[in-house]
């Protein structure tokens, strides 16, 4: 019998005990999460070029206005992004100033944010109507313009928002400058000031660049922050513009969104070749180990670096967040903030009264968890296969779950309406206006951040303990739950919690996807601005910075048992 076994092992399992359907099912479920909504994408956007829809976008003033914009905000948003972000990741990655976990930690939040939020706080912070500024008797004079409205203020909160992207790239290199050629060159005479410019730059420089092109592709697709601030002063960009035309659903519409997205996704991989060609020919390679990590000491100079970094934060975190408070006590907007005066009727409204922000608490909470298990699901075998796997089409799977990611929400969004614009075919089924097709475009979008983590666990457990289970005889399904998966469950948690932390507050994508009855705690905040209920968007977008600052807790407190870089603020 056990000769009988052996025989058909080589029929049932490939030789790393991985069985010959993974492969195969692996490949389906991605191609068609990940894959079919872009072909369908770049399908209908040739469809249209061929067939002379082009004009009618490319030759279309607006299409260029907001082209311009796009690029405008985005690059300035770039280079506010590269100041806050070198400011804060080298002296937390290479000094011994205080409470560098903590910094880290505050600084991520700007990202974690959803961008609607920031840009209302910032909004309700600045500006004549200010519950904040009336109640401390700074406000300008009523009847003074708002600031932010305008391309500057776009560029400047997308920096903000984006500013995280390079600290956590430029931290990756700056944590692991060689400690050996550090003490080499103190030991030849260098003074600190020489070390930091001569070696430990120079080293940060690829974190730097990647860092400065994630902030471009991010700033090109946001939606949040130009809707916000754009819209209001009809300062269009290109996801605003596509949401615009879809509002006005007319002849051509599709065609005109493929072609936009088509846009958006050019100018999002023009980013990704900068950073290319800036990074050609230069080599930056290291001898030695990092060990421990490099410790400049500042000596006298160490408070005034951490007073610094503390008042930036207190004026792009504290402050706004601030501002949200004050205007979600107010009873009604306009009213003067006062001991007497303040009031919990929009936290009671938003929680329990209004239906829509009911159904969209519900919504979220529905789509961010079964985006979130169910992304688990497939990502555990398909983190095991990364690992384990050797067939030519790890790479190929990799790239097809990266680039939903890297693409601007937008894009993904519109893939999906024309995927699902008709219905489906055999069963006649439509998932448009419904909340499936948000689900399932959560699911391309955030397949890679779920494949991180468990990936990353995978790939330090030594296969040697599955090897042994298997030479027992023990199969792929019984190593995966008895050896595998518990040794890979503290990853599992971090995919779970990483992925409905983006969900639950995500917008870009429900903006354009969401119908009556299917809104998310997203578009509740952007319709309630919209409408002019600003004590209920406060109070709503109050409640979700709460939340989302005890997700990020909750995943800390898991930093300790996961791998490195699992948890990206973890210094």
């Amino acid at each position: 019998m056990a000769l009988a076994d052996a025989k058909s092992l080589p029929l049932r399992h490939r030789g790393n005990g991985q069985p010959v359907w993974l492969l195969p099912a692996l490949v389906v479920v991605v191609g068609l999460i990940c894959g079919l909504p872009l072909l369908r994408l770049a399908f209908r956007a040739s469809e249209a070029v061929f067939a002379g829809e082009g004009g009618s976008v490319f030759l279309d003033p607006m299409t260029w206005r907001a082209t311009r914009n796009t690029l405008i905000v985005s690059i300035v948003g770039t280079v506010i992004s590269i100041v806050l972000g070198a400011l804060f990741a080298i002296p937390v990655a290479l000094t011994d100033i205080r409470g560098r976990a903590a910094l880290a930690l505050a600084f991520m939040l700007p990202m974690m944010i959803p961008p609607q939020i920031t840009a209302l706080a910032w909004v309700q912070m600045t500006g004549p109507s200010s519950a904040l500024l009336n109640a401390i008797a700074l406000a300008p004079p009523l009847g003074s313009p708002q600031p932010l409205y305008s391309r500057g203020g776009i560029a400047l909160l997308i920096g903000v928002q984006n500013a995280p992207l390079v600290f956590l790239s430029m931290m990756a290199g700056l944590t692991a400058v060689p400690r050996d050629l550090v003490e080499a060159a103190r030991l030849a005479g260098a003074r600190q000031r020489e070390v930091l410019a001569s070696i430990a730059l120079p080293l940060a420089l690829p974190g730097l660049v990647a860092g400065a092109a994630l902030a471009f592709v991010s700033g090109v697709g946001n939606f949040g922050i130009p809707a916000i601030l754009g819209l209001p002063s009809s300062i269009l960009t290109l996801p605003t513009l596509i949401y615009v035309r879809l509002a006005s659903f007319g002849t051509g519409t599709l065609g005109d969104m493929a072609l936009l997205s088509g846009l958006v996704a050019a100018l999002a991989i023009f980013g990704i070749w900068v950073q290319t060609r800036a990074m050609r020919g230069r080599s930056l390679r290291t001898v030695g180990h990092a060990g421990r990590p490099v410790r400049f000491e500042l000596g006298a100079g160490k408070l005034p670096v951490q007073l610094l970094l503390w008042f930036v934060l207190f004026f792009i975190l504290v402050a706004p967040f601030l501002a949200l408070v004050s205007t979600s006590l107010l009873p009604t907007y306009g009213v003067r903030l006062t001991l007497e005066t303040a009031s919990l009727a929009a936290y009671r409204a938003v929680l329990f009264t209004q239906s829509m922000t009911v159904s969209a608490f519900t919504n979220s909470f529905l789509l961010a968890g079964l985006a979130a298990f169910g992304l688990l699901l497939v990502t555990l075998p398909l983190g095991w296969y990364l690992a384990r796997g050797r067939s030519r089409l790890s790479g190929l799977l990799a790239s097809t779950i990266e680039v939903p990611y890297a693409l601007p929400g937008i894009v993904v969004a519109v893939a999906c309406i024309l995927l699902f614009a008709a219905p489906l075919p055999v069963i006649g089924v439509s998932l448009y206006g419904t909340l499936w097709i948000i689900l399932f475009a959560y699911l391309a979008s955030f397949m890679a951040v779920s494949l991180k983590p468990v990936a990353a666990a995978f790939s330090q457990i030594d296969p040697a303990l599955e090897e042994a289970a298997r030479l027992t005889g023990a199969g792929f399904v019984r190593r995966m739950t008895t050896i595998t998966l518990p040794l890979a469950a503290p990853a599992a948690g971090a995919a779970v919690i990483l992925v409905f932390l983006i969900a639950v507050n995500e917008l870009t994508i429900s903006a354009l996807l969401w119908s009556a009855g299917t809104q998310t705690l997203g578009v509740a905040v952007f319709n309630l601005d919209d409408s002019g209920e600003a004590t209920l968007a406060a109070a709503l977008s109050v409640i979700i910075v709460i939340m989302v600052l005890a997700l990020m807790l909750a995943l800390d407190r898991l930093a300790a048992r996961l791998p490195k870089g699992v948890v990206p603020w973890r210094v």
